[in-house]
Parts: C-alpha cells; sequence; structure tokens
C-alpha cells in the first residue's frame, strides 16, 4: 500500500468547503464562460457547446450538491487498514470498502451499488456506480506529516455535464477504547459486554 490511512480523524472546520461556497463558486464559473462564449464565440477553447446553465442543469447541480452534503455529512472517520483491505467506516452511514488481491483493486456490490478502488500516486480513489447514471468519487490524500487526511468528493450524473465536487479535511485524532469487550461465536454471532468476555 502506498499509504497508510489506519486511524481515527475528525473534520477540520476551519478548512475546507461548504455546499453553499462550492456551489456559489461552480455557477460564477459557468457565468464566466457563458460571457467568455458570447465575447468570442468562435474560440477553440469554448466550442460550440453551450456554456450557460439552463433550469433542468441547474437542478440537476443542486441535486448533486444535497447528496454530495448528504454523503459527506459524518464529521468522523474511522479507517482501518491492512495489506489486503481498507475500510473507511462513516458514523450513522455505510462504510466504504477497498479491497486488493496482489495489489490489484476488487469490485465490491453492495446494496448502493458496485465499488471499486485504486492508487493514484499516495492517493486513494474509491469509485462507487450507481443506478441512472449516477457515480461517487472520493479521493482520500494524507499529509506528508500524517496529521491530516484530505477528502475530495465528487458527484457525477447523466442529467447534467457538470459535476459537483466538495474539499473535506479531517485531522488525526487519538479514540478513546471502546467500552465494550466484543467476540464473535458460532452460535450467538457477535456477543458484547462492558466486562470481560469468555469465549
Amino acid at each position: 500500500m502506498p499509504a497508510n490511512f489506519s486511524g481515527s480523524w475528525e473534520r477540520d472546520y476551519s478548512r475546507g468547503e461548504d455546499v453553499q461556497g462550492a456551489l456559489n463558486t461552480l455557477f460564477r464559473e459557468r457565468s464566466r464562460q457563458a460571457q467568455q462564449q458570447q465575447q468570442y464565440p468562435s474560440s477553440p477553447r469554448t466550442g460550440s457547446a453551450q456554456a450557460g446553465i439552463s433550469q433542468r442543469e441547474g437542478n440537476a447541480l443542486l441535486a448533486l450538491a444535497r447528496l454530495v452534503e448528504e454523503i459527506t455529512r459524518p464529521d468522523v472517520l474511522r479507517i482501518s487498514q491492512d495489506d489486503f483491505e481498507i475500510q473507511v467506516a462513516r458514523k450513522d452511514d455505510f462504510a466504504m470498502s477497498c479491497s486488493f488481491f496482489e495489489g490489484i483493486a476488487q469490485g465490491t456490490n453492495s446494496p448502493y451499488g458496485t465499488e471499486v478502488c485504486n492508487w493514484d500516486g499516495n492517493s486513494l480513489v474509491s469509485y462507487l456506480v450507481l443506478p441512472d447514471g449516477l457515480q461517487i468519487s472520493h479521493r482520500f490524500t494524507m499529509s506528508p506529516d500524517g496529521a491530516y487526511l484530505r477528502v475530495i468528493t465528487t458527484a457525477t450524473s447523466s442529467a447534467t455535464r457538470t459535476p459537483f465536487t466538495l474539499h473535506r479535511y479531517y485531522i488525526k485524532f487519538e479514540a478513546p477504547p471502546s467500552a465494550f469487550n466484543c467476540i464473535e461465536t458460532l452460535s450467538m454471532k457477535r456477543v458484547c459486554s462492558t466486562g470481560e468476555i469468555k469465549p
């Protein structure tokens, strides 16, 4: 594994973006492109495609923004990692899972869709392909000193040619030990207790 993300991470609210700010930036950029296209209609940079945002596309972008906001809502990530798997547990949400066999990423099917991961340098990139042309990607990049984690979440949809991207930052912290001791049993599956458990 090119990087080790193991540990507990809590969101750093002093950095990163909020959804409304990211939307405003996106709409301003598209508006600037539309004005540039009106000034230079034959410019090879803008091409012949419309750069403005229609009502339909605007609604689709708002839906993507709401989706990304919901996905990135958990403020604590707990990441476990070994030579074959990386799991990102998020409070009150499903865990993201990346499996590798001999260094090659393996796709994982879930009730939500198909998830596959790969490495881009030292960054872990997770792709979740959902029905109806919807795709969510997460790019995890750790700072050189291992103190913070940047997560870039992007949602794309067949309803709009413009993806919506949000940057979040997380700081590593020492999670308190769990008050519960748990073991796996054949008859009762997972058993947890606040005291000592004898198999």
